[in-house]
Parts: C-alpha cells; structure tokens; sequence
C-alpha cells in the first residue's frame, strides 16, 4: 500500500513566491511615493509657521524679519528631520533645511529645500512661499502643495 504525502509542491510554493513578487513589485513604489509625500508635510508646515511669525513680525515692527532667528527660531538655516524636530546640518536623519530669501522690509520668501534621501526621491525640489501667500516648487512634481 501506499502512503500519500500531505504537504506542498515546489510548484505550488514557485507560485506563491510569483504573486508575492508581483504584489512587491507593485506596492513598493507606491509605498515609497507615499514617505516622500508624508515627509514634504513637514517641509509645508514649517513653511506656514515661518509666514505665520513672519506676519506677526510684521505686525509688531512694521517690517518683516530678515533671519529665521529674529522669528524665534533655534537656527538660521533651520534643518528639520521628519518628525519636525531641529536637527544639525548635514545629519542624517534631516529632511528639510528652511531659510528666508529676498527679504527686505516688506517682502520675504521662506524656501524649505529638500535634504538627503528626500532630496533624491522628492520631484518637487524645494517648496518656497512668499509674503503675498504663493506656493510654488522648484521641480517638476506635481501637487506639490
């Protein structure tokens, strides 16, 4: 008599391996799109916090600020790692540096440039908002804000 072995073929455990390949193959881009996008949100957050002291900079010396640290900021440039927290410059973990251009006394812009990894991944280059509230981004991304 003969026994019948229960268990799996190769061929069988060949086409799992196959469509988790494929499934892989699929959602791995989208998941790294996905971080991309997650870590720009903090560059557009310290973006609006900069034009938010900026305002009520403004407001209390008639002229907005030339450097991030009259704003109350740590640093001038800021660098930030994905969690938002100040990091050193050149640090690994650092995902956006902030900084004002064209300031005078009634204009700025504040440009949060991608760092890193981010910077590799990121089509959107770096995001800049001015005085007059406009959005823009340096690369050719799309929905960048």
């Amino acid at each position: 008599m003969q026994r019948k072995h229960r268990g799996i073929t190769l061929l069988e455990l060949m086409v799992v391996v196959a469509i988790i390949s494929l499934i892989s193959a699929f959602a791995y881009p989208s998941y790294v799109q996905f971080v991309v996008k997650a870590k720009r949100g903090v560059g557009k957050s310290i973006l609006l916090q900069v034009a938010d002291r900026q305002q009520q900079f403004f407001m209390d010396n008639k002229r907005y600020a030339g450097t991030l640290t009259q704003l109350g900021f740590a640093n001038d440039p800021l660098v930030l790692a994905d969690d938002g927290n100040v990091v050193a410059a050149g640090d690994a973990a650092s995902v956006y540096s902030v900084t004002l251009a064209n300031t005078s006394a009634t204009t700025y812009t504040g440009v949060a440039a991608p760092q890193m990894n981010q910077a590799a991944k990121d089509t959107c280059g770096s995001l800049s908002l001015t005085h007059t509230g406009q959005k823009s981004a340096s690369g050719g991304g799309q929905d960048c804000w």
